[in-house]
């Protein structure tokens, strides 16, 4: 079963769409991602406005267009059974907890980081360095080899202390650094929620074109991105933490209104 594309499915199409063609037309002109992604508590770019337009922002065609055609699919059917202030709660909360957890554990680790620096920029050593490196950014420390070497071999040569502290400032610098942007958050929560209310109906998959059920197929996009986060590729730029939490959120919403049937029905 599904229902026509519903009013404010719509208007979020509409919305997203044009703030994606906004950001294009005038990308040479006008830096929508500095106003409207969502930055880290570091940059000064941070304007707290971005836990929401973040989710207005995309970073290229198939970044929205997977976007849309998740709410496009999954929208409709959700709208028509929770009514518009529940469906819009889902879709907000959802995006908005994802980028608001996102962004706070980021606060909590840089944090922590930015110790660790300013401990080790204060007491240089090359055992220091080594352990600083393994323990905040081992990709690094693989990369930094020959650094630790040469500074094991040279502990009291001043432009080699100066670079393990250039390389310090560095790694907290890029840990401060991110650009949230999407409204993956919110379509998580959407398929987490369309899986709970309707877990049996039947979906289309386009490949392989056979048919599964939506409790399959949810559970296996929450595995997938489960994995992915924990595998934590080099050059993988998706926020599979906010994606995760955005069913999170749903989940909880879900069985929240599940439990006070007499407002949920």
């Amino acid at each position: 079963m599904r229902f026509a594309i519903t009013p404010i499915v719509q208007r979020l199409l509409i919305i997203n769409v044009v703030v994606f063609a906004l950001t294009y037309l005038f990308r040479n002109t006008i830096n929508l991602n500095q106003w409207l992604v969502l930055h880290s508590y570091y940059s000064d770019s941070f304007i707290p406005f971005q836990f929401v337009t973040y989710m207005f922002m995309h970073g290229d065609f198939m970044h929205i267009f997977s976007n849309m055609f998740g709410l496009y699919m999954f929208g409709p059917m959700l709208e028509h059974f929770l009514g518009v202030k529940k469906f819009l709660t889902l879709y907000f909360v959802c995006g908005i907890g994802a980028a608001v957890l996102f962004w706070g554990i980021n606060v909590y680790e840089v944090h922590h980081v930015r110790e660790a620096a300013i401990e080790y920029i204060s007491n240089p050593s090359p055992e220091a360095f080594a352990d600083f490196l393994n323990r905040n950014d081992p990709s690094m420390y693989k990369e930094k080899l020959y650094l630790i070497d040469n500074f094991a071999e040279n502990p009291d040569n001043e432009n080699i202390i100066g670079e393990t502290k250039d390389v310090a400032v560095k790694i907290v610098s890029d840990q401060a650094s991110f650009g949230l942007l999407g409204a993956s958050g919110a379509i998580f929560g959407i398929l987490m929620a369309f899986a709970l209310l309707f877990p049996n109906t039947e979906m289309m998959l386009l490949f392989p074109p056979i048919p599964i059920k939506a409790k399959y197929l949810v559970g296996a996009y929450a595995l997938y991105e489960i994995y992915a986060q924990f595998q934590n590729r080099p050059g993988d730029n998706v926020a599979h933490f906010a994606h995760i939490t955005g069913m999170i959120f749903a989940f909880i919403l879900i069985r929240y209104w599940k439990t006070n049937r007499n407002s949920f029905y």
